[in-house]
């Protein structure tokens, strides 16, 4: 039977949410934001989690978050890097024993059961798949000088969410080659997700699957009343 682990993201600064507390512990109906997607995928079928968080957040998160609210399948809180994506090689280095991960941001506190099996069972056939959902409205690409120059078919746009799953020895390989790629000088792209990794270094489509309208990430001072209108509709069911 398939081994999984979870890599959950909370290293991030929230420099745009104007708050000294980074926003993956700002208080949400009385928890920390990061709660509510641990506790996601302690209730799953994931065998380990692995919390990467800045380095003066570790001691805090062992003993107010992973001791706090009993997270079991907690097998590793480990210190992050300078950007988002040596965080995630840092938690991909402290998977123990597991075939594949889904990488999630921790200031995405809707991940549902749903979400996460789905990720599970594509990612056993495709390898690499991530969550996302439609666009609702029309984009406009930009020039430099911001005026639309083009109208992309909104039928074929999605944004992108996390989770996003791939194959465990997939992934690693994926980083390891992009940083050698880096460090010989070569051009590479911005990193903004972690497909971007897989889609650049091999060449490979990342199947994407559905994630959730309300699967958001809590990034500006305007999410947080929105969240919370989200917990007062589902009846406050999360946080227990």
């Amino acid at each position: 039977m398939s081994r999984f682990a979870a890599v959950v993201l909370a290293a991030g600064a929230g420099k745009r949410m104007n708050s000294d507390v980074p926003k993956q512990f700002l208080p949400l109906a009385g928890k920390p934001v990061i709660y509510y997607s641990l506790k996601a995928f302690e209730q799953s079928g994931v065998s380990e989690i692995v919390l990467v968080t800045g380095k003066e957040e570790a001691d805090y998160c062992r003993s107010e978050i992973v001791e706090k609210y009993h997270f079991h399948k907690i097998s590793a809180v480990v210190p992050g890097g300078k950007e988002r994506y040596h965080s995630v090689y840092e938690g991909l280095k402290a998977v123990e024993d597991a075939e594949y991960v889904l990488i999630h941001d921790g200031a995405r506190p809707f991940l549902t059961q749903e979400i996460i099996a789905r990720s599970m069972e594509t990612v056993q056939t495709e390898k690499a798949c991530a969550a996302g959902m439609p666009v609702k409205d029309t984009i406009k690409e930009l020039d430099e000088q911001q005026y639309a120059v083009r109208t992309p078919e909104r039928s074929r746009l999605w944004t992108v969410q996390t989770p996003q799953s791939f194959s465990v020895s997939l992934i690693r390989e994926a980083y390891e080659k992009f940083f050698a790629m880096q460090q010989s000088g070569q051009e590479v792209p911005a990193l903004t997700d972690d497909a971007m990794v897989v889609e650049h270094v091999f060449g490979r489509k990342v199947r994407m699957i559905e994630g959730s309208y309300k699967n958001i990430k809590i990034t500006t001072p305007e999410d947080l009343p929105v969240a919370e209108l989200f917990l007062d509709l589902a009846g406050n069911a999360l946080l227990h």
